[in-house]
């Protein structure tokens, strides 16, 4: 099979209701919490890509009982602190830092060395910020100087509650510190910069001990430690991240219209919404409801007739960390110059996205100004390719892999596009949803 796609023609106008495979921040916060619960907990819509199954398999490893089926996801938890493992085992993480950074904070009471491996990619990513805090946890480290993967964990007996600043908009360092306070006796109180609030509103549906008070800047978390926690029965929303590449490919293709169902709307995670409204993007949501504490709608899109530059916000940066690299695109087509600034963490990804965000269009013949944390993308409202551009060498960055995709699908131009199968990490139905919008 051929690990490459090639695109020359642009997509034709679609009117489409379209199904999203489930969220992978909620797919993987799930099987982690489920693996520390007292008894069964069942799935459904669960993600299957890469990226889950690997935290699957580290649960395995652990001593977890999973039965993965294609209906739903069972765990039979362990109960807090009740991993059962041998003596020196290793954590394949693949490609996942969601995975990695998270089950460090479940692992700070390990009485056994374990250590953390993964694939090129993710061993390129900074571990310190999840090292500092959850060394103050009592668990010792073993890494090297730039505190990438490989790593190895030995956890404390007697872990002590902590205070902890999170400064980065960093909902994975966040996330990790409040999964090593779940089995930590006594209060751990958290300053975090705003991100994404899967992690509390399940701590809250759990019946964890949490208070939040929020501030127009920061959360302030305080979560006491507990004995145990009850199983958790859950049917996975669909993934605002993958559907975010499906709203942009309506938003520029000419006459269409598209319906993406049971999307999680979580307002920590809508960014792109915000953003792309403030655009001239035609987005709306209908059959809003709640489930769990998250919300839940059907998002409706319709072709835009003019997108407008915008000087982004960084405020609304951390709610759309991981859809930047597609508002981009949108930004491309937009009537003059859009500013995104105080990016840096978009470099601290499966490849330094600020960087291929820009090189990308670059090669489309957009000029971009650059810098390490910001950038100035001039717009072509009748931007039209005819060129070749080749997209290869980008780490198997699933996101850059699906922008490219959707640049060639609404900007015209003959594409050729490498490691298809990055795909499998997020969103292993991409391609073949976009199939079905063009039947």
């Amino acid at each position: 099979m051929s690990k490459t796609i090639q695109i020359n023609k642009k997509i034709p106008s679609f009117n489409k209701k379209i199904n999203i495979d489930g969220d992978k921040s909620l797919s993987i916060r799930w099987a982690l919490l489920a693996s520390q619960a007292s008894g069964k907990s069942k799935a459904y819509k669960i993600l299957k890509s890469e990226d889950v199954l690997s935290t699957l398999n580290c649960l395995k490893k652990l001593g977890v009982k999973i039965k993965l089926k294609k209906e739903y996801c069972e765990i039979i938890g362990r109960g807090l602190n009740g991993y059962n493992y041998k003596n020196n085992i290793s954590l394949n993480i693949g490609n996942s830092g969601t995975l990695a950074r998270l089950i460090l904070g479940l692992l700070v009471h390990s009485k056994k060395k374990i250590k953390l491996i993964g694939d090129k990619s993710a061993s390129k990513r900074d571990f310190s910020r999840v090292i500092h805090p959850l060394k103050k946890f009592g668990a010792k480290f073993y890494a090297n100087k730039k505190s990438t993967l490989p790593l190895s964990i030995i956890g404390s007996e007697s872990a002590k509650p902590i205070n902890y600043f999170e400064f980065r908009g960093s909902a994975q360092c966040k996330s990790s510190v409040m999964l090593a306070a779940l089995n930590t006796p006594g209060e751990t109180t958290i300053k975090a910069k705003k991100s994404r609030n899967h992690t509390e509103l399940l701590y809250k549906y759990l019946k964890v001990p949490i208070k939040i008070k929020k501030t127009k800047k920061f959360d302030f978390i305080k979560i006491n430690g507990v004995k145990k926690i009850a199983p958790l029965q859950y049917s996975v929303p669909a993934d605002i991240s993958s559907s975010a590449f499906f709203i942009v490919l309506t938003a520029l293709s000419e006459n269409s219209t598209l319906i993406i169902k049971n999307v999680n709307i979580n307002p920590s995670r809508i960014g792109i919404i915000k953003i792309l409204k403030r655009m001239g993007v035609n987005i709306s949501f209908k059959n809003l409801k709640k489930y769990k504490g998250e919300n839940v709608a059907h998002i409706v899109i319709k072709s835009s007739k003019k997108i407008n530059a915008i000087d982004c916000p960084s405020s609304l940066n951390s709610s759309a960390i991981d859809e930047f690299l597609i508002i981009f695109l949108v930004a491309a087509k937009a009537n003059g110059i859009s500013f995104f600034k105080d990016l840096s963490e978009l470099n601290q990804k499966e490849s330094p996205r600020l960087k291929w965000g820009s090189k990308i269009l670059n090669m489309m013949g957009i000029k971009t100004e650059l810098t390490n944390n910001s950038i100035k993308i001039h717009g072509q409202p009748n931007l039209k390719i005819s060129k070749k551009i080749i997209i290869k060498n980008y780490l198997k960055d699933h996101r850059v892999f699906m922008m490219s995709t959707i640049a060639a699908l609404t900007c015209g131009g003959n594409w050729k596009i490498y490691d298809k199968d990055s795909i499998n990490t997020s969103f292993p139905s991409f391609l073949k949803i976009i199939e079905e919008i063009k039947r």
